[in-house]
């Protein structure tokens, strides 16, 4: 089997109340990759919010797209390696990650159908259903707006709900996490996510202040990069620390482990350098008896949850339109049924690209 061709394109789509109060829409990077032998694979990076979408698709086009072209697409791990090792000159994350993410994701598309197995199985499954947390809670929400999200959350049966806690005031983010917390109840725990807006000081002060509610974890204290940081604020707090979701390899992630900066990592399919790259950050997690609860796209993270006996919970966020992919499984009792599709099951839906397509 040969890769004949790559198309790519940029979705624009608009997302709907509350979460339009913070992000108008978010960016889709597509790379649907096509062989000799007439299997399809669809790859996908989500730009949240929009952001470096265009950046993407000119650096899959030009320097990756040119690397498989040719090539045996079953071949993934090497044509990982190619892509990941092609460009020294640019720095391996970022918009680079993106679009190797976007590639990886639809080879692996291509490996589940050749081999008709959803990847979870064909990785070796652990579960076919997984839990879900609601994630939104974002700053710009009015407080009716974060209590409507997480009882709506709550009604489809979700037993987690994370919110953002972005203001300069602790005692203002303490009184809207507790507003959520009176609203919901003793059956849903909470998370909380700073986003890396604070310090190692101003962490420990926000964490004293949010002890009580015996939170889950208390996601990106601290900038992303600063390792040592996290690592301070996690020893130092009585609330597990979770990070991940901006760090985009095995070799970061050592790093954190190695540190005991986290207790739940959170990888992100798109960021990390796709599927390839996080089932290894996945593994090397259970070796140190961490849990791994991907970052957000769903539809995908069900795949690496089902393949991990460390996987925990997948991040759900309800902003897609029902007219944007097939495929994609009802969050019923707070658990999502991974589909039995060969590949990872989801699919553009008709209309789509052009409905949506902005570059």
């Amino acid at each position: 089997m040969k890769v004949t061709g790559v198309e790519t394109c940029v979705l624009t789509v608009p997302t709907q109340k509350p979460i339009a109060l913070e992000f108008a829409h978010h960016k889709l990077v597509i790379a649907q990759i096509a062989t000799d032998e007439g299997i399809t694979g669809l790859g996908y990076s989500l730009a949240f919010g929009g952001g470096g979408a265009e950046a993407i698709k000119v650096y899959l086009d030009t320097r990756l797209a040119p690397l498989v072209i040719g090539q045996d697409p079953l071949f993934v791990e090497r044509l990982w390696e190619r892509m990941f090792r092609g460009d020294r000159g640019i720095k391996r994350q970022g918009v680079a990650a993106y679009a190797i993410s976007a590639l990886d994701i639809g080879l692996w598309d291509i490996a589940g159908k050749a081999a008709r197995l959803p990847l979870y199985k064909l990785w070796g499954a652990v579960t076919d259903r997984v839990t879900a947390y609601g994630s939104g809670g974002w700053p710009a929400y009015g407080i009716d707006d974060l209590i409507g999200e997480a009882q709506r959350y709550a009604k489809l049966g979700c037993r987690y709900y994370k919110m953002k806690i972005h203001h300069p005031d602790p005692r203002e983010n303490r009184k809207r996490v507790e507003a959520v917390r009176r609203a919901l109840g003793d059956d849903v725990r909470m998370m909380v996510d700073a986003n890396q807006k604070l310090d190692v000081l101003g962490a420990r002060r926000q964490a004293a202040m949010l002890e009580d509610f015996d939170l889950v974890w208390f996601e990106e204290p601290v900038l992303a990069d600063d390792l040592a940081a996290c690592a301070e604020v996690a020893q130092s707090i009585r609330i597990p620390v979770a990070t991940g979701e901006n760090n985009y390899t095995r070799f970061e992630f050592r790093d954190l482990l190695e540190r005991r900066a986290a207790r739940y990592l959170m990888p992100d399919v798109c960021r990390a350098n796709g599927f390839s790259e996080t089932l290894k950050i996945g593994h090397l997690a259970a070796a140190h008896q961490v849990a791994v609860s991907p970052h957000v796209v769903h539809e995908l993270s069900l795949h690496i949850v089902g393949a991990l006996s460390n996987g925990f919970l997948v991040e759900f966020i309800d902003w897609t339109p029902p007219d944007l992919f097939e495929g994609l499984p009802p969050c019923e009792d707070g658990h999502f049924r991974i589909p039995d599709r060969p590949g990872h099951g989801v699919a553009l839906a008709r209309g789509a690209i052009e409905k949506y397509r902005t570059g």
